[in-house]
């Protein structure tokens, strides 16, 4: 049996070409003086789909909204669409006719002909957006907390938004990294020789096929080969993957969980702070899970410990 949504699409496909009395006020980065990229916008698109599918993630109607909503906010059409959907069916949110037809408006006013279809089943008599559409509120994928002081740093922020989404990995997990391995310095190198931007031990630029760690290109394309693997291994779970980015993943199995290495748990709670998220979209097909997943979890989640002695264990790679 098709779902309510399906049918909608099918309807729509079916109707005339209709015209659409577009009362509503554009709400776009132009109002806030603030763009997102192309790239943030598909991948903020691409983690509410997750959320709301359950691809990868578990389903959550309600996060999936909320991520709708950051790239709606920014004039995404595909995401005004969707919200309208959920708030025309009560996925996720209260059903709202008023509102789901407010969320079509913004997208049929884009030129988004499924959106302006679909006006002829909630009407044309919008409501008020909801408090998540207010052009002040921070975006989930904004780059605040990252600000380029030189020319080189922006060339460093725009080849992440340049390849993140080729990896499936969050430009802000990229750049939190970045700034918590390197501080945005190329030729950054570590006591332990981790090499470059994202810090790369040898036998890691060896893994992903590094050959020059030196240079920022192919050091953010190994950091982020690295980071989708860890995704897929810990099933997106943000807080074991920057442990195992720190320890390795041998640690985290090993302690089933984060390690107890003072320096491990800082550099966690500082991506935590900086990417502000515990989960993260992952692409199972990359590998299969970590064999030490359900024990990890059993033993309390990802900051579940083993009683090991700090001076038992390997100490971090950095």
């Amino acid at each position: 049996m098709k779902t309510r949504r399906a049918r909608f699409r099918d309807m729509a496909a079916m109707l005339p070409g209709m015209a659409v009395i577009l009362l509503w006020p554009s709400v776009c980065a132009a109002n806030s003086g603030t763009r997102l990229s192309p790239e943030s916008l598909n991948l903020l698109r691409m983690e509410a789909r997750s959320y709301e599918h359950g691809e990868g993630v578990l389903r959550d109607p309600r996060r999936a909204a909320s991520l709708y909503c950051d790239a709606a906010r920014y004039g995404d059409a595909e995401s005004q669409f969707s919200l309208g959907w959920m708030y025309a069916n009560g996925r996720g949110v209260e059903r709202d006719d008023g509102v789901a037809s407010a969320f079509f408006q913004l997208a049929a006013r884009q030129g988004h002909e499924e959106s302006r279809k679909m006006l002829r089943f909630v009407g044309d008599a919008a409501a008020s957006l909801p408090d998540c559409m207010n052009t002040a509120k921070k975006p989930a994928e904004d780059d605040y907390t990252f600000r380029a002081d030189n020319p080189a740093q922006r060339r460093i922020f725009g080849l992440v938004r340049r390849l993140a989404p080729e990896y499936g990995v969050s430009p802000r997990l990229v750049m939190a990294v970045i700034r918590a391995e390197s501080n945005f310095e190329p030729a950054a190198i570590s006591p332990k020789n981790a090499q470059g931007l994202m810090q790369l031990v040898p036998e890691t630029s060896a893994r992903f096929n590094v050959r020059r760690p030196f240079d920022p290109e192919q050091n953010i394309r190994g950091g982020m080969a690295y980071l989708r693997w860890l995704l897929a291994y810990f099933e997106g779970n943000v807080p074991l993957v920057a442990a195992a980015y720190n320890a390795g993943e041998g640690a985290v199995e090993r302690y089933r969980g984060i390690p107890p290495y003072a320096e491990t748990r800082d550099y966690v709670g500082r991506i935590l702070r900086l990417f502000q998220k515990n989960e993260h979209p992952f692409d199972p097909r990359v590998t299969a899970p970590s064999p030490e997943l359900p024990r990890i979890r059993r033993a309390g989640g990802p900051r579940g410990l083993s009683s090991a002695k700090n001076n038992d264990a390997q100490r971090p790679r950095g």
